[in-house]
């Protein structure tokens, strides 16, 4: 049996290193794309990953990945990680460069990547029946909260693209999954919206048991990638038991209520 191909992005930490190491598990061979190319070496060395460095803000870097990948192999799955916020303002004080930036990773990632890959998803699903695309926007995409204008705007943003993508491969055996993450605690992602502010990070976590975490959503991106070929995971909203909704958060042990 051919070992299955799936280009990974955001591979260098967090969900997208999770679901890299979750998929070499599983026996497929992983692309993994980030910006840090150290740190994809690190994971090429650990796990046997194969590591290339782009930035997919970048058209000239995205095209040159698509070239590389149809030289290398069959892509069979595109699962696409990267993305980020920047910033926690109110509309009316956040700036536009923020915004910028968070729909040039979010959105315009995804729709270069699509644009670039689907030739060759195309030609994987010929080959062996189907192909794949996994998305992982957020349930930021669902519910606007104050602070979250910018990043809301553009995971929405994101989430649309994987909603029109779908109706428009309708009748191609390639799967389209959403995977919506609500409060996932990772190493770099708080830290990185807050500006490198580690005691702010830190408070938006505390208190919080079990939030979710990298390897939680890259179980179920696994699981939507080995589910029967006919099966289809539109979209997956997770969240931690501690956050009931976008704006409902517990802080505090989870206990049965009492009489």
């Amino acid at each position: 049996m051919t070992i299955r191909r799936a280009v990974v992005t955001g591979a260098s930490s967090g969900i997208g290193e999770a679901t890299a190491r979750a998929l070499r598990t599983a026996g497929w061979d992983v692309v993994g794309v980030a910006r840090r190319a150290e740190r994809l070496r690190r994971l090429e060395e650990e796990i046997g990953i194969r590591a290339y460095a782009a930035d997919l803000t970048s058209a000239a870097d995205v095209d040159a990945l698509v070239g590389w990948l149809a030289e290398t192999g069959r892509v069979d799955a595109l699962v696409h990680v990267a993305g980020g916020a920047r910033g926690a303002d109110r509309v009316e004080d956040g700036a536009a460069e923020d915004w910028q930036w968070m729909f040039e990773v979010n959105v315009l990632s995804a729709q270069r990547l699509v644009a670039g890959l689907l030739p060759q998803l195309r030609a994987a699903a010929d080959e062996r029946g189907h192909a794949d695309t996994v998305f992982v926007t957020s349930t930021a995409a669902q519910t606007a909260y104050v602070g979250g204008a910018g990043y809301n705007a553009a995971k929405a943003g994101e989430a649309m693209l994987v909603h029109a993508l779908r109706l428009e491969l309708n009748g191609e055996p390639i799967r389209v999954v959403e995977v919506a993450p609500g409060m996932v605690q990772t190493e770099e992602f708080t830290l990185n919206r807050l500006r490198g502010d580690a005691q702010s990070a830190e408070r938006v976590y505390e208190g919080v048991e079990a939030p979710l975490t990298a390897t939680d959503v890259a179980d179920v991106i696994a699981y939507a990638l080995a589910a029967p070929a006919h099966v289809n995971l539109d979209l997956v909203t997770m969240r931690p038991v501690a956050q009931s909704a976008q704006h409902l958060l517990a802080r505090g042990p989870l206990r049965p209520r009492t009489a």
